[in-house]
């Protein structure tokens, strides 16, 4: 008995998948004209607004112009009417009171910053300044002492090894033999190895 209950369980759930799948088969197709249809009516509905709202908003546009343009002239006019006067007005001011203050602080600074004397050297002159010669010369000097100063220390130095290998040697025997073998200094100064 249990068998036969589930057998027809089985066709119960068999019918009913296959009921279901009828019903989704054509469902999609009914989805997809519903969804046309509402794409297509809203783009009827966004071109039929756009007709009616487009010559409202340009009467709109229009009119706020013409209602604009002569407030807006009117209130540019009003204003320069009321500025022009008062820029005068200053321009008259700073004439009268504040250019001629500036005029004379101008003129006395001048006349403190101006030197008083020779007049300022330029080019050539200023080169040749009295001041710039003698430094110059007092640089020339320290440069000439100081390339003295270093021949000196050669030649005392040339003068020392010439005087050392001329000498001949104190412990050295009196015979020729021995003697001709210490180093000779020859007539110019320079000083020759032993031969041997």
């Amino acid at each position: 008995m249990s068998h036969i209950k589930t057998n027809r369980t089985t066709a119960g759930m068999a019918a009913i998948g296959a009921r279901a799948k009828d019903a989704a088969a054509q469902a999609v197709p009914v989805g997809k004209r519903a969804g046309t249809t509402a794409v297509q009516g809203a783009r009827q509905g966004v071109h039929g607004a756009k007709e009616w709202a487009t010559p409202r908003v340009q009467v709109a546009v229009r009119s706020s112009r013409e209602w604009a343009t002569p407030r807006v002239q009117v209130a540019v006019r009003g204003s320069r009417e009321w500025a022009a006067p008062r820029l005068e007005g200053a321009a008259d001011a700073v004439d009268t009171s504040v250019a001629p203050a500036v005029s004379s602080a101008l003129r006395s600074a001048a006349s403190q910053i101006r030197p008083t004397g020779r007049p300022a050297k330029t080019g050539l002159r200023r080169l040749v300044d009295w001041r710039w010669l003698v430094g110059l010369g007092a640089v020339v000097a320290a440069g000439g002492t100081a390339a003295a100063v270093a021949m000196r220390r050669r030649y005392a130095s040339a003068t020392a090894a010439a005087e050392e290998a001329t000498e001949p040697d104190a412990q050295a025997p009196a015979d020729g033999s021995e003697a001709e073998t210490a180093a000779r200094s020859e007539v110019n100064g320079q000083v020759t190895a032993p031969r041997k």
